[in-house]
């Protein structure tokens, strides 16, 4: 996950809507599992992915000069 608190915010995320549906059907938790994995896995994947992106951005092969991009477009958008 990128450094930006998205691990800590999706772990809060996941455990408010598993437990939400948990709660919803106790009788029936592998009900309440199973639709709390169709949500969850797509938007853990998502995340992932901008981890991938940003973590290649810190410690890839071109670092420096990818930052400096960054950095300079962002200033230039401002």
């Amino acid at each position: 996950m990128p450094p930006a608190g998205e691990g800590a915010n999706l772990a809060m995320l996941d455990a408010a809507e598993l437990g939400q549906l948990i709660a919803e059907t106790p009788e029936n938790i592998e009900q309440a599992f199973t639709q709390y994995e169709t949500k969850m896995f797509p938007r853990s994947q998502a995340a992932a992915a901008q981890a991938d992106v940003f973590l290649d951005m810190l410690l890839g092969e071109d670092t420096p000069h990818v930052l400096a991009k960054t950095l300079t477009d962002t200033l230039d958008r401002e």
